[in-house]
């Protein structure tokens, strides 16, 4: 099973803008609907039905060729996309290209790590979405696991942390909208809103786990979003898909379609292969900067009264090494393998 947080994708790096900080209360009160004035970004496979339980309403064509999504190819070098028995298995490491942890202001002392999101452990999405009967909200669950899977190949997860605060306003997250989880797992909590840049509006940014696609901030043609669902969903008459939004729920709301889920998450989903044990919070440390040094060589600095601290780590096939630095120059090394 994935373990949640407490707390190569693209050229165009572009932080978010952190908002001012409301409580969640307030946040969900005003988050769910009125997003007619965002635009909407990319065309994708968007097929709908009326349940899982009923036959009224025929699935309607993917957009979908025999090869991959649509919205995956631009990142064919690190991600692989097979169709097989109506599902799309979808393979990759869920490191994306950009620059990742600067920004964040509440870090757990997570880093990003390649994980093994491969053969029988890849994403599986399925290629003919169906409609749900009873759709599952992330506002009151799914706050373990992924809930949808960035075209870059790095895992979407709910808006709300494990203790259903906002990560995003907690400060939990990167300019990229990401951060690491307990298992150095890399992944988002907003929409990669960026990505639409080097897409293009009529590609996908992310699908969600039950299949339907998830867009930008304009429709396929570039017009203004239409009025969203509570799940940042609609259906303009070619299919049901999601929206990304630069408010709550920044992503897919929850799941509108039809999937499985187990103690609150989402299954199957790859599971998580941790190196190490999670780390705890360090109160005060604010991320400054994260760098690749050469392939399978990281390095993070951080700041904390006053003072620069670094984790830097190498891997080299199932082992890694960290060196640790604190603010006062003190160092000790940790080597694990998984």
């Amino acid at each position: 099973m994935n373990t949640h947080d407490n707390h190569r994708d693209n050229d165009h790096d572009h932080p978010l803008v952190p908002a001012a900080h409301i409580d969640r209360r307030t946040l969900l009160r005003v988050g769910g609907l009125g997003f007619g004035a965002l635009l909407l970004a990319a065309c994708a496979p968007k097929i709908a039905s009326n349940s899982s339980a009923s036959s009224s309403s025929s699935p309607r064509t993917s957009a979908a060729t025999a090869d991959t999504l649509p919205g995956f190819a631009e990142f064919a070098a690190t991600v692989t996309t097979t169709l097989s028995d109506g599902v799309w298995i979808i393979e990759s490491d869920g490191m994306p290209s950009h620059s990742m942890m600067t920004g964040i202001k509440s870090w757990q002392q997570q880093v990003p790590v390649p994980q093994p999101y491969s053969g029988a452990n890849a994403w599986q999405i399925p290629s003919q979405p169906q409609l749900a009967e009873h759709p599952i909200s992330a506002r009151t669950s799914l706050y373990t696991g992924a809930i949808a899977l960035a075209v870059n190949g790095v895992p979407i997860f709910n808006a709300l942390n494990n203790r259903g605060d906002d990560a995003y306003l907690a400060g939990e997250l990167d300019n990229w909208g990401g951060h690491s989880g307990r298992a150095d797992d890399y992944h988002y909590h907003v929409a990669p809103l960026h990505l639409s840049e080097r897409l293009g509006v009529d590609k996908p940014i992310a699908y969600a786990l039950d299949g339907f696609a998830i867009y930008g901030t304009a429709e396929p043609d570039g017009s203004v979003v239409a009025e969203l669902d509570e799940y940042n969903g609609h259906d303009l008459g070619s299919g049901y898909h999601y929206h990304g939004t630069t408010t709550y729920p920044y992503i897919n709301g929850g799941l509108r379609g039809v999937v499985h889920v187990t103690g609150d998450q989402i299954e199957p989903q790859p599971a998580l292969h941790p190196f190490r044990p999670p780390g705890e919070p360090l109160r005060g440390a604010s991320i400054t900067s994260f760098t690749t040094n050469a392939p399978g060589k990281y390095e993070l600095t951080y700041s904390l009264n006053g003072g620069v601290g670094a984790v830097a780590y190498a891997l080299s096939g199932s082992a890694v090494t960290f060196t640790y630095t604190d603010p006062s120059g003190t160092t000790r090394q940790e080597n694990y393998t998984r």
